[in-house]
């Protein structure tokens, strides 16, 4: 390899750490679009192709999807929530609803376990905006606090290793969480039972609870694709 070409790849590389800096920040939220190519020469003080090399492996990454005719939207905050995102557009809901279970039951179990008094009232916060979002009859609302309501449960376990995967795991959910809730034809599932139950510090009812809404789901689902066939 050349020197230029050597310091080519540095340069792209550089401005690859920039741009993911911007999506994992917060800067650029999921589903944003972000500057165009002339914009973020600009800001950078490079080249054009040289952003265009950085944005594509961002895209083949997962990070980002680049829309013809429109532009290039945030798709996932990290390489693995991209993977994920790419493993579940080929999974069955069933699947997908399979792996959520089993995170999201572990996670009451132990949040009930370990959470303290700062994480029961941020996840009844976060139950009071889903069911806020649920009456307002918004689905990209009520997607969105559903997840933030499994991410507060989540954190309340303080298990990092747990956090980061159901964090980057949510990512790639979002398109499933909104597919099983047009195939639920709008079923409500309450999840104030996890809540006291966590509030409680009672693992085992935290844990019956977890399991009882997502076999709700589960049951939903399979009635919902039985009657499509």
């Amino acid at each position: 390899m050349s020197l230029r070409t050597t310091q080519r790849a540095s340069l792209v590389d550089q401005v690859i750490d920039q741009l993911k800096a911007q999506i994992t920040s917060g800067s650029w939220q999921m589903n944003a679009k972000i500057p165009t190519e002339t914009v973020l020469a600009e800001r950078l003080g490079v080249g054009r192709n040289t952003v265009r090399e950085a944005v594509r492996a961002l895209t083949h990454a997962g990070l980002l999807e680049c829309r013809q005719g429109d532009g290039t939207y945030v798709r996932a905050t990290s390489e693995l929530s991209g993977a994920m995102l790419r493993r579940l557009r080929q999974a069955e809901q069933l699947e997908i609803l399979e792996v959520r279970r089993a995170l999201e039951v572990e996670a009451a179990r132990l949040a009930a376990a370990r959470r303290t008094d700062e994480d029961v009232l941020a996840i009844e916060a976060a139950l009071a905006e889903r069911e806020r979002a649920w009456e307002s009859g918004d689905p990209h609302a009520f997607v969105e606090t559903d997840l933030a309501f499994h991410m507060a449960v989540v954190h309340a376990t303080h298990n990092l290793v747990l956090i980061d995967l159901y964090e980057d795991f949510s990512a790639a959910l979002r398109a499933s969480i909104t597919a099983a809730g047009t195939s639920l034809n709008k079923s409500h599932i309450p999840h104030d039972a996890i809540f006291r139950a966590i509030a409680a510090g009672d693992s085992a009812a935290a844990e019956r609870a977890g399991h009882a809404c997502m076999e709700h789901i589960l049951i939903a689902l399979t009635e919902a694709q039985e009657l499509a066939v």
